[in-house]
This record gives structure tokens, sequence and C-alpha cells, in this order.
């Protein structure tokens, strides 16, 4: 996949804004920070997965290019394991809704929240 024509944060830090050739999509940092694709959050496998509540504030510090197909993005709540490839960017932005809703089920099912 081709990298994204844009990829910019909000000047409050709490979106990141990244378009592609067929699509541009505005990524909340909860969302991002949530669904990261680190081994902390995801795991080694399914089974693993960690549910990350209490993200609702959390902000984007920075943003940093992993060679041509990534990017790292640092949290300020010191999260910063994640590669973002472009096709995993793209995925979340077409999946935003889907994604998100699983995620909140998930927190509920689990009696945890957001903040």
């Amino acid at each position: 996949m081709r990298p994204p024509s844009e990829l910019r944060v909000s000047k409050d830090r709490r979106e990141l804004t990244v378009s592609f050739a067929d699509g541009s999509y505005k990524l909340p940092a909860e969302m991002l920070r949530v669904l990261s694709p680190s081994a902390e959050v995801q795991g080694h496998s399914p089974e693993q997965r960690v549910t990350v509540p209490g993200k609702r504030d959390v902000a984007i510090a920075a943003i940093e290019p992993v060679g041509n197909y990534a990017v790292r993005i640092v949290f300020d709540d010191g999260h910063d394991t994640g590669i973002f490839t472009w096709s995993y960017l793209d995925t979340l932005g077409r999946e935003q809704e889907t994604r998100w809703q699983a995620y909140l089920d998930e927190l509920a099912q689990k009696g945890l929240s957001r903040s």
C-alpha cells in the first residue's frame, strides 16, 4: 500500500487525519490507543488480547515514521510500541464504526469504562 497523501495530527492532539487515494479518515486518538497493533494490546494470540479502559482523554504526543510503510504513534500516556502500517490505518478508517462498537461492547461486557 502506498503512503497516505496526508497524515496530520489535530491541534488538540486528539485526532489523526489520514488520507489515501480512495478515502480520508479522521481517527480519534482514543481509538488508535485502544486498538493499537502493539503486542501489549493485541497479545500474541486472540486469547491474549487486552481490553484497554480509561483512555477517553488520551492524546497523540508524536508520530514517527517507520520506513516507507508505517508510523509509530506516541501517546501522552507513554504508550509508544504500536507500529501502525498504512494498511492498518486504512482498515481502521474503513471499519471505524464496527471496530469502535465492538470495543464499546467489550468494555461493557467486562464492566470497564472509557474514563
